[in-house]
């Protein structure tokens, strides 16, 4: 069951640089069982398809999913059917593209300035700390319906929510982290719940608790709660995180910056779905065999977990060329971060719009970013992978 190399990935080995071990995986053994994360690496883009798109075969439901042992059941992303449809329904119609280009200028723009209001600009910034994931966390909050909570909550949330969604290897002191900020949380939302369930609003939140139902009624906070957790961990990280990446793959590369600048309207989108394809902000789907499947030469038993890489099948050969290297105007327009099927994320919209924000705000703003060389950034995780700092000097 476990291939020679796959038996030796370690968590640490993974979260410093996931990429050389995928892109082995995928030459060696593309369907492999590593006992460090407890669970099947899915690495090659034909073989995510598989998993991701056939719930016959794979499930979303699965008990031993990490975001299912540390926040609850029924979770968004690990459910199926009736169940799935009930909770999918509740948060995207929010995030639906028409709906997101109505809203977000009015949403992002107000935090960004704010942010940029706040910075010392006579030393290097870090736009991590200062702007991506402040934005990030504020926008998703409030456009969510969660308005009085302030950026230093949310980042700490944020954080510590992560905790418990990466811990593949049961690590006990993740998921104290991932406890106490669920207690946090719940006593932060009760008021939120409060209001809601004496006035409902057109806020996300507010439809998940009553969308479909027979006026008078409402599903529980129990109900939605797992849900609202990974809607507040994917819907704070991927976005900031996203433009994080995308931001080092344009300073890195001075011609693709110089393209966006010229012409924001024709290329800023281009680099954001290059940004996020070369650096996936969120590294995986988790589904479980519904029976015994062969699949890349190997046989999943039923139940086991599989995680399918999307970061990895952002880089398989068979599909990019050179995929390791930043390049906006290459001609593969394939993406699998944001998944597939029907568990596609419901956010994508919503996120690659704040990321494209986001940047352009700060290029219009500025007329000189460059990398602050003295304090390099340095990546960090597999599961959600982004820089742990970005200096840059503006001017």
């Amino acid at each position: 069951m476990t291939t020679d190399f796959a038996a030796t990935i370690t968590v640490e080995d993974i979260e410093r640089d996931p990429y050389p071990i995928y892109a082995r995986l995928r030459a060696e053994s593309p369907v492999a069982y590593a006992p460090a994360l407890n669970s099947w690496l899915v690495t090659s883009w034909d073989d995510v398809q598989v998993v991701t798109t056939k719930p016959d075969l794979f499930r979303a439901e699965d008990d031993n999913a990490p975001v299912v042992q540390h926040f609850g059941k029924p979770a968004i992303i690990h459910t199926d059917g009736e169940v799935h449809q009930e909770l999918r329904k509740g948060v995207a119609p929010h995030y639906a593209p028409k709906r997101v280009a109505e809203y977000i200028d009015t949403l992002v723009r107000p935090i960004a300035m704010e942010c940029i209001a706040a910075f010392d600009t006579s030393k290097p910034v870090d736009l991590v700390d200062a702007y991506f994931e402040p934005i990030s966390v504020l926008a998703l909050a409030r456009s969510f319906g969660v308005m009085d909570v302030d950026v230093p909550t949310l980042r700490e949330w944020f954080h510590g929510l992560a905790m418990g969604a990466i811990n593949f290897s049961g690590d006990p002191e993740r998921r104290r982290i991932c406890d106490e900020t669920k207690a946090k949380i719940n006593a932060a939302m009760a008021p939120v719940f409060d209001r809601i369930e004496a006035e409902p609003d057109s806020s996300p939140l507010s439809h998940m608790m009553y969308h479909g139902l027979p006026e008078g009624e409402r599903r529980s906070r129990e109900f939605i709660m797992p849900s609202v957790l990974v809607t507040l961990l994917g819907g704070m990280q991927e976005p900031g995180h996203g433009a994080c990446n995308t931001m080092i793959g344009l300073l890195e590369n001075p011609d693709q910056m110089a393209k966006v600048r010229a012409d924001m309207d024709g290329n800023l989108k281009k680099a954001v779905a290059e940004g996020v394809r070369w650096v996936a902000p969120i590294g995986t789907q988790i589904r479980a065999a519904t029976q015994d499947i062969e699949l890349g030469g190997v046989t999943i038993r039923e139940g086991q977990t599989v995680s399918a890489v999307l970061a990895s099948a952002n880089r398989d050969e068979g599909v990019f060329t050179d995929g390791d290297r930043f390049d906006m105007d290459r001609t593969e327009s394939a993406l699998a971060s944001f998944g597939f099927g029907g568990h596609f994320c419901a956010g994508k919209w919503f996120a690659l719009a704040q990321m494209e924000l986001a940047i352009r705000i700060l290029l219009e703003t500025y007329g000189e970013i460059t990398l602050d060389r003295d304090q390099p950034y340095e990546f960090f995780g597999w599961e959600f992978r982004a820089p742990t700092s970005l200096f840059v000097k503006l001017t």
